[in-house]
């Protein structure tokens, strides 16, 4: 089976400032461009059989960056949508909340553009896209690029290894890099994390 690589999307001001950025389209910064454009010559020689982003602008513009202009949006890799803590950081929640956590809390409900999300339903989002992207490795086609977020890609992790989706929390994971999901032996494995090229 071939390997499923992850892509998270350069840095945008808010997630330099660690707001919460889900649904809001927030462009790249020029940092997260740099970012995007060193991504480059991992993809060089890579002739992935799919390639799926979020189709928020700051994934789309990753992926182009990267070299991976074939990819094709797909409205499952958005980002968890925050709900009524969209561009709030997570200081700034505990002010009121001392003991919040996204993976455990949850997010209360926002407008109608943010109406929130819970973990179980990014997972049903994440189980989605891997049983999509799993057709492909398992025909043994090539790799598959999923270009998007990062809270979303590591309900995605857990979720590939088995896991719930609140434990995504253990995967920290930076902006600007590819992180490797694989398989030994027919079981799931992390091969690459957080890697820049």
């Amino acid at each position: 089976m071939s390997d499923l690589l992850l892509v998270r999307h350069g840095e945008t001001a808010w997630s330099a400032d660690g707001r919460h950025t889900g649904l809001t389209d927030v462009p790249l910064t020029a940092q997260g461009v740099e970012e995007a454009i060193s991504l480059a010559p991992f993809f060089r020689d890579r002739h992935p059989a799919l390639v799926l982003t979020s189709p928020l602008s700051r994934a789309v513009a990753t992926a182009q960056l990267a070299g991976l202009s074939d990819g094709v949006p797909d409205p499952d890799l958005h980002e968890w949508d925050y709900g009524g803590y969209e561009g709030i950081t997570t200081a700034e929640i505990r002010r009121t909340r001392p003991d919040w956590s996204l993976w455990t809390d949850g997010v209360p409900q926002g407008d109608v553009h943010h109406p929130g999300e819970s973990a179980v339903q990014v997972g049903a989002r994440a189980d989605r896209v891997l049983a999509r992207a799993g057709k492909v490795l398992s025909e043994d086609r090539g790799t598959v690029v999923l270009v998007a977020h990062g809270h979303f890609l590591r309900v995605l992790t857990a979720r590939y290894l088995g896991l719930p989706p609140t434990e995504g929390r253990l995967f920290l994971l930076r902006t600007g890099t590819v992180s490797v999901l694989s398989t030994e032996h027919g079981l799931p494995v992390i091969a690459g994390w957080n890697t820049r090229a």
